[in-house]
């Protein structure tokens, strides 16, 4: 997408609700009149703005571009089509303005902070974008900068009770989310925008999977990082669309790689990188896989690993019983018509561990989707009292399942994912 430096984010939740709306309108228009023709240049409209918005609103538009099931079949393509450019290249900040925040930031001119700095942003998302540089002892670094101004442009959606509620929904939620499960969401995306948060996540998941030589996470530079300001190792590998028209075997070893880094990540590390943003990706030779962006990380509590590993073993081996009683336990269920909807819906999620090997399909994913959406419709109806809310961390949890999939559908490779579990479980 072009450069948008000349265009402030508009920081007020006046000016971010003005334009919101517009795009909700035109989009909404086009979907309720099921106008295929239009839909190619509303979407393109949707996108730009999203784009320009940034924040948590650009983070909407680009889980729109990779999960499936988010967007009515009819519309599905044209909408995928544009958000995608949300996903390559959101709008780029001015140079100008990037330089002075990383002096500022890093406290000293930018040519002697790096012996070499492209201007050119090499990728720009939702809240920074990151520069190719070099540093003054040879090494050759990924710099991420946050956009200036976005901090105030995500606070004022985060005070958008409607925009998060939209934010919920695209990922399955429901109006049924609580207040807390709203808080949880804040959280994590006030944290994005504190680098030093993140580069410490950075290391911790680099500890964890030191001893797998499939993951590979950047060195963090903490000489040349800050609140604002993230320098890590330069990684050289394979976009993803190009990862997806790769022989077999390759994308085999990769999806075995990407596996592992979620679920051990969670059921073993006790964290997860809740953001399975396709560009998060780097596919290397040998089926390495390379991760960045550690903003939006979910903890584990020791409890819910337990629980968690209970039913991924469960799955994994096949043992209905087991995974019935797991199930139960980690959902907190307590009986009656949710218990049944719930339990119905965990079993098909686990499709892929019961089924393995299995070959994951974009068709599979959004009837997932579906199905999750239509547990909080059918609990408004039923009114028997079995409706519990879901547990804490189940949004991002969801978030990261249902783009996980998204990710893996394109990929399009049969896989045993049971056999990478029982590998890592502890039984």
């Amino acid at each position: 997408m072009s450069d948008s430096g000349s265009r402030k984010i508009p920081g007020s939740r006046l000016g971010r609700l003005a334009r919101l709306a517009r795009v909700g309108a035109r989009t909404g228009a086009n979907m309720l009149l099921n106008r295929e023709a239009a839909a190619d240049e509303v979407a393109r409209r949707a996108a730009e703005a999203l784009g320009t918005l940034r924040g948590v609103a650009a983070k909407v538009g680009q889980m729109a571009g990779y999960v499936d099931g988010v967007i009515p079949e009819g519309q599905r393509d044209a909408y995928e089509k544009w958000m995608q450019t949300l996903l390559a290249a959101a709008p780029a900040s001015s140079p100008a303005a990037v330089r002075q925040l990383v002096e500022e930031e890093l406290g000293a001119p930018l040519d002697r902070l790096f012996a070499e700095w492209d201007e050119r942003p090499i990728a720009s998302a939702s809240i920074g974008q990151v520069h190719r540089a070099r540093l003054p002892e040879g090494d050759e670094v990924a710099v991420k900068v946050q956009h200036p101004g976005v901090a105030r442009a995500v606070e004022s959606d985060l005070q958008n009770a409607g925009l998060l509620e939209r934010t919920v929904a695209v990922v399955g939620g429901s109006k049924l989310e609580s207040r807390r499960i709203l808080e949880e969401v804040r959280t994590r995306f006030r944290e994005e925008l504190n680098y030093e948060t993140e580069a410490a996540r950075q290391r911790e998941f680099a500890a964890f999977f030191q001893d797998d030589p499939q993951v590979v996470i950047p060195r963090v530079y903490d000489a040349r990082s800050s609140r604002r300001v993230l320098t890590s190792q330069f990684i050289r590998g394979r976009g993803f669309q190009e990862a997806c028209a790769a022989p077999e075997e390759e994308r085999a070893a990769w999806a075995r790689a990407q596996w592992r880094f979620v679920y051990r990540g969670t059921l073993v590390g006790g964290m997860f990188n809740a953001d399975p943003h396709p560009g998060n990706y780097f596919f290397l030779p040998e089926g390495q896989v390379a991760f960045i962006d550690f903003g939006c990380v979910q903890p584990v509590t020791p409890e819910r690993r337990r629980l968690g590993s209970a039913t991924h073993l469960a799955a994994s081996t096949g043992d209905h019983h087991a995974f019935v009683a797991a199930g139960r336990a980690m959902l907190g269920l307590r009986g009656g018509a949710h218990e049944r909807r719930a339990l119905d819906y965990l079993r098909e999620a686990f499709r892929p561990q019961f089924d393995s090997p299995y070959r994951m399909t974009r068709d599979y994913v959004a009837a997932l989707v579906e199905q999750f959406r239509e547990i909080a419709t059918a609990s408004l109806r039923e009114r028997d009292g079995s409706f519990v809310s879901f547990p804490p961390g189940v949004f991002f949890l969801n978030r990261l399942q249902f783009g996980f999939y998204s990710v893996l559908a394109r990929l399009n490779v049969e896989v045993d994912y049971a056999a990478i579990e029982r590998e890592f479980l502890p039984r």
